[in-house]
């Protein structure tokens, strides 16, 4: 059965439809091609919160993806199920699509977590910057599969490309910002997405073009932020970064008083039970369904219906998920430990960025310290900025454990083996 939701405009393609007869949906294509990719798998090494190899039940953002992914299915789901007055079986928001949005939300982000994106943001500023979530579009729409001497587009259809824009504004439109932007050349992605150069008219400020997102987006920002508000606490209890008395402490200092301390205390008795994992994944499902669609109106309604709804949150919950992000930053990523990681992936991803820099673009020497693929490529390129961006998708498409091995062989004098010349 056709689902009326959508129409060619969404299943269009940004290249050409390659696969016109194909048993699969357009979006089902759009979720096997991130599943079966190289850049998908590459997700299991890295960072989420603590280094990946840390400890066995520690997420990666591979395991975080797939997380994200089931929660935005149940919202799907449940949607169709509660908003019966908006929502049908002929007219439905397509899980297939949030799915694979969801699967591919995190494609871009680089080795060490959110600190190896800013320090890659400060290393790129004098050529446009670096954002994981510009960089998850231009890897689905410039590198995401490599042939013998170019990288070519995933090619998806305009619904999958624009669910997974939270951002929309370029990094012209800001004053060196530190993120939530898109790269100064995606703009024609943009043009593409809205099919209407004019769309800049439409919004007073950058920050309001940011915030207009299709129903797909905002179900995987929902799920995104369900995923590790709750699943960050669970990893830190784990592994010993949050416990009752720190929690006790940190509610002390920050003088957490009325539904904010009922939530703390909650966490405290789930601790002292160890009943805390079975408690945190019960509550997955009910964020799951705090939600519902609200109607709206936009310039793109005779276009696509993927704009016209809002999700919205119950406040109540909402306020929970804040309160859990802010236990995460304050207890857990402001911590010594996982300063001191950061730290040490800082200083990894700026001297390599560094080395390339110096040898491809500032000298340009004849020493072939990328590996051939990638130097052939940057070498091909005459821009600066051109350049800078080969050796920045290099490095932000690195795993963790490749990015430290990478370090070792350019810097440390006792780091060398027979395995090294053939990987």
């Amino acid at each position: 059965m056709k689902n009326k939701f959508y129409n060619e405009f969404d299943a269009d393609r940004l290249k050409h439809n390659t696969r016109i007869d194909d048993y699969r949906t357009a979006f089902q294509i759009d979720r096997d091609r991130i599943i079966h990719s190289s850049e998908f798998r590459r997700l299991q090494g890295k960072t989420q919160v603590f280094l990946p190899g840390e400890f066995d039940f520690y997420r990666t953002r591979l395991t975080h993806s797939i997380e994200v992914a089931q929660i935005g299915r149940s919202i799907c789901n449940f949607l169709l199920s509660k908003e019966t007055d908006l929502l049908n079986e002929e007219y439905f928001i397509d899980p297939d699509l949030v799915e694979s949005i969801c699967l591919a939300h995190d494609l871009g982000h680089p080795p060490f977590g959110h600190s190896g994106e800013r320090i890659l943001n400060k290393l790129m500023q004098p050529f446009g910057g670096f954002e994981g979530n510009a960089q998850t579009l231009r890897s689905i729409t410039d590198i995401f599969y490599r042939e013998d001497d170019h990288h070519r587009s995933m090619n998806p259809t305009r619904a999958f490309l624009d669910g997974i824009l939270k951002y929309k504004a370029l990094h012209k439109d800001f004053k060196k910002p530190e993120n939530h932007f898109l790269y100064n050349d995606q703009s024609e992605i943009i043009n593409y997405v809205f099919d209407k150069k004019e769309y800049s008219k439409q919004f007073k400020s950058p920050n309001a073009l940011n915030n207009f997102k299709s129903i797909e987006c905002q179900i995987m920002d929902w799920a995104d932020d369900t995923a590790y508000a709750i699943n960050d606490l669970v990893d830190s209890i784990s592994g010993g970064f949050i416990n009752i008395a720190k929690l006790t402490k940190w509610a002390e200092i920050n003088n957490i008083i009325g539904e904010e301390e009922k939530d703390l205390n909650d966490i405290i008795e789930w601790i002292k039970k160890r009943k805390f994992k079975a408690k945190f994944g019960y509550q997955i499902g009910q964020f799951i369904c705090a939600v519902k669609i609200k109607e709206r109106n936009t310039f793109l309604d005779k276009k696509t219906n993927r704009y016209k709804y809002n999700l919205v949150i119950e406040p109540n919950i909402f306020n929970k998920v804040e309160l859990y992000k802010k236990i995460a930053v304050d207890i857990v990523f402001k911590s010594t430990q996982l300063h001191q990681m950061e730290y040490k992936g800082n200083k990894m991803v700026e001297s390599l960025f560094n080395v390339f820099h110096e040898g491809y673009i500032k000298n340009n020497h004849k020493f072939k310290i990328l590996p051939e693929f990638n130097d052939k490529l940057v070498r091909d390129v005459k821009s600066e900025n051109e350049k800078a961006r080969l050796i920045c998708d290099y490095i932000s498409g690195m795993t963790d454990a490749y990015a430290m091995r990478t370090y070792k062989r350019l810097f440390d004098a006792d780091y060398s083996s027979l395995a090294d010349l053939i990987t």
